[in-house]
C-alpha cells in the first residue's frame, strides 16, 4: 500500500479516516460506482479494528474483543454480504451457555444467549430481585427488538406506523438506565450485574440511556462471536472491496482540514499542503473534532458549535496486553467482567470525580481462547489476553505532554512513564485478583493509555467510545451535517457504539448520499458488490499487510 506518492486531485468522494464507519461507507460508495479515496493518518487501516504484533510471537487486537448478532440473519454479516464479502470473514461463536462471565463479591454468573435464558440466570443468582428483574428484561428486550426493527425497516414505512410499533422504545429509549433501575427497585448488586458490561459503551447508568443499554445487550444476546483471524480481517476485507471496485486507500496521509466553499464541502487539504477535490467528504473523526478542527466552527450554526464545545465523550480506557508462556487452565470461551465494587453506580461516580487509585472493575478478553487456531495470536501452549479498565476523562494524570493529539514525544515524558508504571502495576494486581497468580509466566506486558488512543485515532479525550453527551440525554447527531456534501460516520453518530454500530453508521451514510435505504436492501438479500473483483488470497495472505502494516517486531508503540 503506497504511502508517499502524490495522489490524483479529483474524486467523487473522500473519506477521512479508516475506522469501521469510514471503510463501510467507502465500500458501499465504491460498489455503487463512485471513485472513492480513503485517507488514514496512521500507518495501518482499521481504527479500533486494527491489530499489532509483538516479539514475533503475539498479535493483539486494539479494539475488537467480541461482536454480537453474527448469525445468518445478523446485521454485520448482512452488511458484509451486501458487499460481496460472504465467506471472506468468518465468525467463530463464543460459548452460547455463557459468553460473558460476570463476577462481583459473593456472586458469579455466566451470561447465555437469549433473553429468556438470561432472565432465568439472573433470577437464579439474584432471587430477591426477581420481580424487578422481570420488569427490567421486559423493558430492555422490547426496546432492543423495537430499535432493531426500526433500523431494518424498509423505506417508506409511515412514521405513524413506526410510533405504533415501538411503544416501549418511545416510552423508555431516551430515559437513563438509572431511571429504569429506580423504576424496577433493584438492589445495588442487581444493578451491577445488569450494567456489568458497560465498558462495551463506555458510560455509566446515570448517563447511558435505556436505548443504548438495551440495543447493546440485545446485540450480544443474539449470539456473541469473534472474527477468525482477528479484527484486522474486517478492515482488510473492506479495503479489498474498495480497491477492487476502483477506489483507493492510503495510510500515512493526514488531513489537515476540510475545504468548504460557499457553504459546501469541496475536498480536503493534506498536512503536506496537497489539495484534493471532491463534492462529498465523509469524516470518520469524532464529531467535536470534525466541527472544531477539521472543518471549522465558522461553517456551522451556533447551536452545533455550542454542542461541540460542551460535548462529553465516553470514558477513556487503559488496556494491559499480556502474553504468558502457559495456557490459563479451566477457562471456557467467555470474557470475564470482574467487579471489585458491588455498586457500579458508585464506581462510575468515582471515575467522574477523577478517582483511580485502582480500577474498580476490569474486562478481560482472552484472544487465544476465542481464536485458538490462528498462529499469529500466540505460540503453541501460550496465552494471549487483554485486561481493560475505564479511567477518568482528564489526561492530566498522564502528564501535560500527553495532551497533544499528534506526535510521539509524550512517550518519553517522565511523568507519563511514571504514571504508566503505576497503572501497569495496579492493573496487573487487579488481574491477578480476578484470575489468580500468573506473573512468573509473563512473557509480554504492555500498557496502552488514553494518550495512545489519541495518537492512533486522534479521538477527543482519548476515548474509543464516541459521544456520551451531545446536548440532551441520549441525543446524538445524524451522519448528514448542516454543511452540504459533508457527512460524519462512526461511534459519535446516532447509530450506536462498537464495531457493528460504526458499520451501521457507514452504510446509513452511504444510503443518505445515494438516496436509497441500503441497510434494509442488503438485509433483505441484495448483493451490490461483485466478488469477482476481489483479489485471490494466497496461502501467506496477511490482513495486516493488506492494511498497510509493516508488522514491526519487538517494538513498543504505547
Amino acid at each position: 500500500m503506497s504511502r508517499g506518492h502524490r495522489l490524483p486531485a479529483d474524486w467523487d468522494a473522500i473519506v477521512v479516516g479508516s475506522g469501521m464507519g469510514g471503510l463501510t461507507c467507502a465500500a458501499y460508495l465504491a460498489v455503487t460506482g463512485h471513485r472513492v479515496l480513503v485517507l488514514e493518518q496512521a500507518g495501518v487501516l482499521g481504527g479500533n479494528s486494527h491489530v499489532f504484533r509483538r516479539r514475533s510471537a503475539y498479535e493483539f487486537d486494539a479494539g475488537v474483543h467480541y461482536i454480537g448478532d453474527c448469525g445468518p440473519d445478523g446485521v454485520l454479516p448482512s452488511i458484509l454480504r451486501g458487499l460481496g464479502l460472504d465467506g471472506r470473514v468468518e465468525f467463530r461463536a463464543m460459548d452460547p451457555d455463557g459468553f460473558d462471565e460476570v463476577v462481583l463479591p459473593g456472586l458469579r454468573m455466566f451470561v447465555p444467549v437469549g433473553w429468556d435464558r438470561y432472565l432465568d440466570r439472573l433470577i437464579e443468582v439474584l432471587p430477591t430481585d426477581k420481580e424487578g428483574l422481570r420488569e427490567f428484561t421486559r423493558v430492555c428486550s422490547a426496546v432492543g427488538a423495537e430499535m432493531r426493527w426500526t433500523l431494518l425497516s424498509a423505506a417508506g414505512v409511515d412514521p405513524a406506523e413506526i410510533l405504533r410499533c415501538t411503544p416501549t422504545a418511545m416510552a423508555w429509549g431516551r430515559r437513563t438506565l438509572h431511571d429504569l433501575f429506580e423504576h424496577c427497585r433493584l438492589s445495588a448488586a442487581a444493578r451491577t450485574v445488569l450494567a456489568a458490561q458497560a465498558l462495551n459503551y463506555g458510560i455509566g447508568p446515570e448517563a447511558a440511556t435505556v436505548g443504548t443499554h438495551a440495543s447493546v445487550t440485545d446485540h450480544y444476546l443474539r449470539g456473541a462471536a469473534y472474527p477468525v483471524g482477528g479484527g484486522q480481517m474486517l478492515s482488510a476485507s473492506l479495503s479489498e472491496t474498495i480497491t477492487g471496485h476502483g477506489g483507493a486507500v492510503r495510510v500515512g496521509h493526514r488531513v489537515e482540514r476540510v475545504l468548504v466553499e460557499e457553504g459546501r464541502a469541496r475536498g480536503v487539504v493534506l498536512a503536506t499542503g496537497q489539495e484534493l477535490r471532491a463534492p462529498i467528504v465523509v469524516s470518520n473523526a469524532d464529531y467535536p473534532r470534525t466541527v472544531l478542527e477539521l472543518v471549522g466552527e465558522q461553517h456551522f450554526p451556533k447551536s452545533i458549535v455550542k454542542r461541540a464545545r460542551t460535548a462529553v465523550m465516553g470514558f477513556p480506557l487503559v488496556v494491559l496486553y499480556v502474553g504468558l508462556d502457559r495456557e490459563l487452565p479451566g477457562r471456557r470461551n467467555a470474557n470475564l467482567w470482574w467487579h471489585g465494587n458491588a455498586d457500579i453506580e458508585e464506581a462510575f461516580r468515582g471515575l467522574a470525580d477523577g478517582r483511580f487509585d485502582a480500577p474498580p472493575s476490569v474486562f478481560i478478553s482472552f484472544a487465544s481462547g476465542k481464536d485458538p487456531h490462528t498462529p499469529a495470536i500466540r505460540p503453541p501452549g501460550h496465552a494471549n489476553f487483554q485486561v481493560m479498565a475505564l479511567c477518568p476523562r482528564s489526561l492530566e494524570p498522564w502528564g501535560a505532554a500527553a495532551e497533544p493529539a499528534g506526535g510521539e514525544r509524550y512517550r518519553r515524558d517522565p511523568a507519563y512513564l511514571a504514571q504508566k508504571e503505576r497503572v501497569t502495576e495496579t492493573m496487573l494486581a487487579t488481574a491477578e485478583r480476578a484470575l489468580g497468580p500468573f506473573r512468573r509466566h509473563v512473557t509480554h506486558l504492555e500498557l496502552a493509555t488514553p494518550a495512545t488512543q489519541r495518537r492512533y485515532t486522534r479521538s477527543t479525550g482519548g476515548s474509543p467510545f464516541g459521544l456520551a453527551r451531545w446536548g440532551g440525554t441520549g441525543a446524538r447527531p445524524d451522519t448528514r451535517t448542516s454543511v452540504a456534501g459533508l457527512y460524519v460516520v462512526g461511534q459519535s453518530t446516532r447509530y450506536g457504539s462498537g464495531i457493528t454500530g460504526a458499520a451501521v453508521s457507514g452504510i446509513a451514510c452511504a444510503g443518505q448520499i445515494l438516496g436509497r435505504p441500503l441497510l434494509p436492501e442488503v438485509y433483505a438479500g441484495a448483493v451490490l458488490g461483485d466478488h469477482r473483483l476481489l483479489p485471490e488470497r494466497a496461502a501467506d495472505w496477511d490482513p495486516l499487510r493488506v492494511c498497510g502494516g509493516r508488522a514491526p517486531r519487538g517494538t513498543r508503540s504505547s
